[in-house]
């Protein structure tokens, strides 16, 4: 079924963003890792403008965090103080972010920019993944016990404005949740994702946040982020479209059901060697687009 989407200024299949949607969920739900990294290439490869992706995926990951966030907050595993610290540090991160994507809009090279921090950025995820695969398989053999100093940890301790969250139970310096929630900030912004994928393993080794801690305070503050982000690229660029978050919402809803229910029956190793996989392809395809000349080399452009 054919959708005009008024600000991508094209006609989609309805049902192949739901799909799409579907399958980002899908992945989110079976990996505990938010989508948007995902599905930011995908809405590339689909010929929607990366201007209107990212604007439109913090759109995406502000209806996911509200049902997040509110199922978090039932279970109280949510540290408020610390959110409230990240999403301080995410404002600020918002405001550079923005800057930098107007420059490089302004400049021409928006497209080009974020296809090739994606490229680069999965990449080093999936490769990432895979050699700590490695590692950890070689080290089991072995008899060994990866337990390494965590000097960042160490290294925020001796910094000033220490601060115990109780929730977490932890006692750190608030530049430490304000630092990664800038980095947060950061991404949304410019990438149109909330970096779960990095924010979380930062939230634990840097922070010591409790592994069930953390899901609840970063989604609170990336709700707020996503939102203030959200509105920002509104004002700025106007291209939020409406249309193509109302199916990708609807699409990723489903998908994370059912990714859900198939996690009970693919954990572990396999589980985290799809993903690599997955990272490893789509980062693949975007490299490949941008090394090939496309078919137009030049194209017309009529402003008002």
């Amino acid at each position: 079924m054919p959708v005009y989407l008024p600000i991508a200024e094209m006609t989609v299949n309805a049902f192949g963003i739901i799909s799409l949607g579907m399958i980002v969920g899908f992945f989110s739900g079976l990996f505990g890792v938010g989508g948007g990294f995902l599905s930011m290439p995908f809405l590339m490869f689909v010929g929607i403008p990366p201007i209107v992706a990212v604007t439109t995926q913090n759109c995406q990951i502000v209806a996911s965090s509200a049902a997040g966030v509110i199922s978090q907050w039932k279970r109280r595993r949510i540290d408020v103080p610390m959110a409230l610290h990240m999403l301080a540090g995410g404002a600020g991160g918002i405001l550079v972010g923005i800057g930098i994507f107007s420059l490089l809009k302004l400049l021409g090279q928006i497209d080009f920019a974020i296809a090739a921090i994606y490229t680069l950025l999965l990449a080093s995820i999936g490769f990432s993944m895979l050699y700590g695969i490695a590692r950890g398989f070689i080290a089991r053999r072995q008899g060994k016990v990866n337990a390494g100093e965590n000097k960042i940890f160490n290294w925020l301790k001796t910094l000033p404005h220490q601060n115990h969250y109780t929730a977490a139970d932890v006692t750190i310096s608030i530049f430490g949740p304000m630092g990664i929630g800038f980095l947060s900030g950061l991404m949304i912004s410019i990438l149109g994702a909330g970096g779960g994928f990095l924010i979380v393993p930062a939230m634990i080794y840097f922070l010591g946040v409790p592994a069930l801690m953390v899901t609840g305070t970063s989604m609170l503050q990336l709700l707020f982020l996503s939102a203030l982000s959200c509105i920002l690229h509104s004002l700025t660029s106007q291209s939020m479209d409406l249309v193509l978050a109302m199916l990708l919402i609807a699409g990723s809803v489903v998908g994370t059901i059912i990714g859900l229910r198939a996690s009970k029956y693919i954990k572990g190793l396999p589980a985290h060697l799809l993903l690599a996989a997955l990272v490893l392809a789509v980062a693949a395809r975007m490299g490949y687009d941008l090394l090939v000349a496309p078919h137009d080399l030049f194209s017309l452009v009529v402003e008002d």
